[in-house]
């Protein structure tokens, strides 16, 4: 696929005005706050894998409303701590996989917590349900317009307030340094890494690549593909909800919340991008709210972005923040 956005010289300088409600940190703000009132403290119990260079325990902690959420700590094996941490959210439809995949990040010396999406995982496995009546009528196969004629009800208020209270379980976690906690994800997860770094501010370092859910306007008008698709099927049926529904969005938009983060951020993109256009991860990159940023930019890559290729990147710049 050919480049198909804004030249890179514009993309550099992208920073357009989108719908932002006014009530956005107050909105954000109660929603952690009801959350945190009935947090408890994460439980863990260790589980058996076959490897011998990490140790993994299974992790449920209290995401939005309370809900339990599931997740994976793996830790060096035998350290006992403090040492740095680093939160992972994962993509549309995953979860936090197996007991004994995806450990580059404690073999790299972190306790790396892996957190489920809820009610995700049709295809990475996961374990965590969404037990919630406010999923709405009327949805889009998925999980884009569950609960989206309010904010209140939308699918993302749970899975952003479940990301940033996940960094909350990481700071409590016995071999975690409370003060060295960093966010990554790719795609979803690059905007649960997004919305971490901006409702929880004890996160110090955020790694986020091809980030979703940035610039929803921009790119629900640029993008055929899913899991944008959802939403722009749902408003070709309900035609009368289209206003509604980007206000609703506007309080969920990447580009929204990273005004509201200041940690260091390194962000992610391709410029072939068809899932999540380029023009809209620059929007997010171009409004964060600190200074100390970076972009690493794939020329010709699609949504895969920097692959593997990116990960000695992305272990330069945790190092360099949470060392």
């Amino acid at each position: 696929m050919a480049e198909f956005d804004l030249p890179l010289e514009q993309l550099r300088a992208y920073r357009p005005d989108v719908r932002r409600p006014d009530d956005l940190q107050a909105f954000w703000d109660a929603t952690i706050e009801e959350s945190r009132a009935l947090a408890e403290p994460p439980r863990t119990e260790r589980v058996e894998t076959g490897m011998t260079l990490v140790d993994t325990h299974d992790v449920t902690f209290s995401g939005f409303g309370g809900h339990p959420i599931r997740a994976w700590a793996h830790v060096p094996a035998g350290a006992s701590g403090p040492l740095p941490a680093v939160v992972e959210f994962h993509g549309y439809s995953g979860g936090r996989s197996l007991a004994w995949q995806n450990q580059v990040f404690a073999t790299a010396g972190y306790v790396h917590l892996t957190v489920d999406s809820r009610g995700q995982g049709w295809k990475a496995v996961g374990a965590t349900p969404d037990p919630t009546a406010d999923a709405g009528l009327s949805t889009e196969p998925g999980v884009m317009t569950k609960g989206i004629a309010d904010k209140d009800t939308y699918y993302y208020r749970r899975l952003f307030t479940d990301a940033a209270l996940a960094v909350d379980a990481a700071r409590a976690l016995p071999w975690v340094d409370a003060a060295r906690v960093a966010v990554t994800g790719a795609s979803q997860g690059g905007g649960l890494a997004i919305a971490a770094g901006a409702l929880n501010h004890d996160v110090v370092a955020v790694a986020t690549d091809v980030p979703f859910l940035c610039h929803f306007e921009r790119a629900l008008a640029i993008s055929d593909r899913d899991p944008y698709g959802e939403i722009v099927r749902h408003l070709a049926r309900y035609r009368d909800r289209v206003e509604q529904t980007l206000d609703v969005l506007s309080y969920f938009d990447g580009a929204n919340l990273a005004a509201l983060a200041q940690a260091p951020a390194l962000f992610s993109v391709g410029l072939r991008d068809q899932t999540c256009p380029p023009s809209t991860v620059y929007a997010a990159f171009n409004h964060w709210g600190g200074d100390d940023k970076e972009m690493a930019v794939y020329r010709f890559n699609d949504h895969e972005g920097g692959g593997e290729h990116h990960v000695p990147r992305k272990l330069a710049f945790l190092a360099q923040h949470l060392r």
